[in-house]
């Protein structure tokens, strides 16, 4: 019970940095709506701001590439809190706080149109030092946007 109490606390630390502490993501409207050790999932409402192509009315591709790179980041974090159980907050914050975006690929397959945008990630390696995780990217409409693949390295 006390385990799941500080899983609780820390996943819900991170959620928090995510959306709270990192001005860009605040800017943007990010929303944390799952993260657990196997689970990332972020939304975006629509909004003015973020159009891209004037013409379409749609998403910037930045923004697209923003959301399935932090949903890549959250996914790496969730996989590396599971194989470190039982550290130290401070070495887990100290862990955490080092790791970064070393090779991130989007495939932008359609405009991206819709009222809300949800992206999901998943773990396909998750080594000492480098995860690799695969998201997607899908409007409210259940069509899929956007696929990436991103890499994401632990300094120690």
């Amino acid at each position: 019970m006390i385990g799941k109490i500080k899983d609780k606390i820390i996943f819900d630390t991170i959620k928090d940095q995510y959306i709270n502490k990192i001005p860009y993501h605040k800017l943007l409207g990010l929303k944390v709506s799952k993260f657990d050790f196997e689970t990332a999932e972020m939304t975006l409402p629509w909004g003015d701001k973020l159009v891209g192509n004037v013409v379409q009315g749609s998403l910037h591709g930045g923004v697209t590439a923003t959301l399935l790179d932090s949903i890549g980041a959250m996914a790496a974090v969730g996989n590396f809190l599971a194989r470190k159980k039982g550290q130290p907050p401070e070495y887990l914050k100290k862990r955490i706080s080092r790791m970064g975006t070393i090779d991130l690929r989007i495939d932008y397959l359609l405009p991206g149109k819709g009222k809300m945008f949800t992206a999901t990630a998943r773990v396909i390696r998750g080594g000492k030092r480098v995860t690799v995780c695969r998201m997607e990217m899908h409007n409210d409409q259940n069509k899929c946007i956007a696929l990436g693949t991103g890499t994401y390295l632990w300094r120690k």
